[in-house]
C-alpha cells in the first residue's frame, strides 16, 4: 500500500515538473507586458524598449512597453503586483523602488513579498554638478561657502529620491546646511541649474552627463565607491574624505510573486543574452553611464534588501517626508 502511494506521489510530482518545463518551453504564446512605472523619456523607459525589441526578435512574440507613471513608481509597480502571475507581466523599476517603502507607509503592496526578483540590470553613480559660471571649482569651495554662510548655497533634486537622501547625508558629514529646492523631474532641475537659478544639482549620468561633456556644467564629485568612467577624473565623495558615502542609481526587473519558476528561468536566460550583446552594453554605458550587472535573481534580492535597510534608516533619522 505504501509503495503504491509513493508511486502515485512520484507520478504526480514528475507530472507537475514536466508540465512546468513544457510551459516554460512554450512561453511566450502571446504578448508580454513590460510595465515601466515612469513616463517616456526617463532613464528606465529606453532600457525597457531595448529589451522589448530584442526579445521580440528572439522569442517571436510582442513585448509591449506600458508606461504607468505616478507616485515615484508606486502606481505602475502596484499594477504589476495585481497582474496574474503567469509570466505575461513584468515590471522595470528604478532606485526609488527601495526608498518608497520608507517614504510611503501606505503602499498597496509589500515590496519584498509581492514581487519576485528577476535581474539587477545595472548601477550608475550620481554626480554633484554646478553651472560653469558659478564660483565653485571644487566641492571644497561649496563647503567653504556654506560653512561661512549657512543656507547660502542651494541644490536641486527630486524630493525623496536617492539624490535627495544622499545630499542629506552629505550635509551631515560635511557639517553644512544647504537650501533644498525640490523638483518633480530631472528636466526642470537641469534647466534651472543651467540658468543659474540653483547653485548645484545632483543626478545620474543620463540626467547631467551630456551637460558636463558639453562644458555647460562642471562635475564636482561623484557618489560611486571609485571614480566613474562616466565622469573622468572627477573625485568620489570617499576620496574627498566622506568615508562610506557612496550611492548608486540602479535599474532592475521584477515579476509578480508566484510567477512559475521555469518561466522566470527562461526569461532570465533571454535577458542575459540581451545584456551580453556588445552593442546594448555600449549603449547603456554611453547613455546611462551604467555598470551593467545582469546578475542572478539572488543578487537583486540581496541588493534590494540592503538598499531598503540603508535608506529606511536615513529617512527615519532625518525625518524626511514626501511633499
Amino acid at each position: 500500500m505504501h509503495k503504491r502511494l509513493f508511486g502515485c506521489f512520484l507520478l504526480i510530482t514528475f507530472g507537475l515538473l514536466g508540465h512546468g518545463i513544457a510551459t516554460a518551453q512554450a512561453w511566450p504564446t502571446k504578448p508580454v507586458r513590460l510595465i515601466v512605472p515612469f513616463p517616456p523619456g526617463g532613464s528606465l523607459d529606453p532600457i525597457a524598449r531595448i529589451v522589448a525589441a530584442k526579445l521580440h526578435e528572439s522569442l517571436k512574440q510582442p513585448f509591449v512597453v506600458e508606461n504607468k507613471p505616478g507616485a515615484a513608481g508606486a502606481i505602475g509597480t502596484a499594477a504589476a503586483v495585481s497582474a496574474p502571475p503567469d509570466g505575461y507581466t513584468f515590471v522595470f523599476v528604478f532606485d526609488t523602488h527601495a526608498v518608497n517603502p520608507a517614504l510611503m507607509p501606505s503602499l498597496p503592496y509589500d515590496t519584498r513579498k509581492d514581487l519576485t526578483p528577476v535581474m539587477l540590470i545595472g548601477k550608475a553613480p550620481m554626480a554633484i554638478v554646478t553651472q560653469t559660471g558659478k564660483p565653485f571649482r571644487s566641492f571644497a569651495d561649496v563647503v567653504q561657502t556654506a560653512s561661512s554662510k549657512p543656507r547660502s548655497v542651494s541644490y536641486g533634486t527630486m524630493n525623496g529620491t536617492l539624490g535627495h537622501l544622499t545630499m542629506t547625508l552629505l550635509q551631515k558629514e560635511a557639517k553644512i546646511q544647504l537650501v533644498t529646492v525640490p523638483y518633480k523631474g530631472g528636466a526642470p532641475m537641469v534647466q534651472d541649474a543651467l540658468g543659474g537659478q540653483i547653485d548645484l544639482a545632483i543626478g545620474s549620468p543620463a540626467t547631467v552627463g551630456p551637460y558636463v561633456k558639453s562644458g555647460k556644467m562642471r562635475a564636482l564629485a561623484v557618489t560611486s565607491a571609485r571614480q566613474s568612467p562616466a565622469f573622468p577624473n572627477v573625485p568620489t565623495l570617499t576620496e574627498l574624505g566622506y568615508k562610506g558615502l557612496s550611492a548608486y542609481a540602479w535599474w532592475a526587473i521584477f515579476a509578480p510573486a508566484g510567477t512559475p519558476k521555469p518561466i522566470l528561468a527562461k526569461f532570465h536566460s533571454e535577458l542575459a543574452k540581451v545584456f551580453s550583446d556588445p552593442e546594448v552594453r555600449k549603449t547603456l554605458v554611453e547613455t546611462q553611464g551604467m555598470e551593467v550587472v545582469a546578475g542572478p535573481p539572488e543578487e537583486l534580492d540581496r541588493w534590494l534588501g540592503s538598499e531598503m535597510d540603508r535608506w529606511a534608516r536615513v529617512v527615519k533619522e532625518n525625518d524626511i517626508q514626501v511633499q
